[in-house]
This record gives C-alpha cells, sequence and structure tokens, in this order.
C-alpha cells in the first residue's frame, strides 16, 4: 500500500483490524525473550503487543500486571511532545485525514485494551495529560502492592 491507501483511503476501523501488533503477532518472541531472564530482580514488560487476553493466562497472580491507558488528550500530547504528529500524516495527501484517522485507531485500540482488561479482571490505569510523573508512579506501586 502507498501512505494514502494506508492512512487517508482506510477507515479507522480497517485499520485497527488490519494492524498485526494489535492482533497479537510477536507477542511470543516477548514471551521467549522474557523466559531467558533470571527471574530476579523483577522485570517490568511494557508495549502496546502486551494484549490482555495474551498476558492473563500466563500470570500467576492478576495483580501482577497494569494497563496505562492514555486518554485521546494525552496520546496526542505525547506524539507532540516527540515532534512526531505529522510525521506519517505528512507524507499523505491529506494529512489532516491522515492524522485524524490514526489517532480514531489508537482512541479505538485503547478502549479495546480497556474492555479486554477490564472483562478479565486486570487493573487499568487512565493516563492524563494533568497527571504529574509522581502520581502516576504512585498509582502503578498501589498497583503492584510495592
Amino acid at each position: 500500500m502507498d501512505m494514502d491507501e494506508r492512512w487517508v483511503n482506510r477507515s479507522p476501523e480497517t485499520m485497527l483490524e488490519t494492524f498485526h501488533w494489535f492482533r497479537g503477532e510477536g507477542f511470543g518472541l516477548i514471551v521467549e525473550n522474557l523466559l531467558r531472564m533470571p527471574r530476579e530482580p523483577g522485570v517490568i514488560v511494557e508495549g502496546f503487543r502486551l494484549l490482555p487476553r495474551l498476558v492473563r493466562p500466563l500470570l500467576a497472580v492478576p495483580g501482577r500486571a497494569v494497563w496505562l491507558l492514555p486518554t485521546p488528550d494525552f496520546r496526542r500530547a505525547a506524539i507532540d511532545s516527540r515532534g512526531s504528529t505529522w510525521e506519517i500524516a505528512r507524507r499523505t495527501s491529506d494529512p489532516d485525514v491522515a492524522l485524524r484517522n490514526l489517532l480514531t485507531r489508537d482512541r479505538m485500540f485503547t478502549e479495546r485494551l480497556r474492555r479486554e482488561a477490564e472483562r478479565l479482571h486486570l487493573r487499568v490505569i487512565e493516563v492524563e495529560t494533568t497527571m504529574a510523573e509522581d502520581e502516576l508512579a504512585e498509582q502503578v506501586i498501589e498497583a503492584f502492592g510495592l
């Protein structure tokens, strides 16, 4: 696909359903890497390939996992702060549509994660632009019972 076919001409729903990392691709490789690591000290694993339905069966204790779910405003602020807001969109014939589609796809993915984690009784923390790093750290510490 060219950039317009990928980011402008497809719906965010199609983009979500066809993005391989959102479907669990690569998860097995993450597990293989983790199994090679020493058990102590603990390891924190992060990334959008860690889908609740794939992680849950591997948890001895459900409280050992938490999903940090960005609000749409936080996600936008994060990409703005990295300077990559228009990186993909600018390579299309309609950057505004491309960016809107990308942000909509990501919002839908986050909502899917929320529903899945809640269905599996796994903890989620909503990350907002108004949240200080220390506040988020405290919530994670509390979630893990540290």
